[in-house]
């Protein structure tokens, strides 16, 4: 069975199930490093994106830090 999440505002579907936050990035081809992931309004702490499982209809804001000066 596939998964639908929002992230950024944007509908997603056919994601896997069981998908973990860590799961999620690798899945978006993003870098884990300097990234903030909220869900639900609420802040995923970076230490639990490896155990954080995902469920349907979930919603997120993935923030992606570039470095520059």
């Amino acid at each position: 069975m596939a998964m639908h999440l929002i992230i950024n505002g944007e509908d997603h579907d056919d994601l896997p199930d069981h998908l973990t936050v860590a799961g999620l990035i690798t899945h978006l081809g993003l870098p884990e490093r300097k990234i903030a992931v909220e869900r639900n309004l609420e802040v995923i702490p970076k230490s639990t994106f490896d155990t954080v499982v995902l469920i349907n209809h979930d919603a997120l804001e993935i923030i992606h830090f570039i470095g520059g000066g």
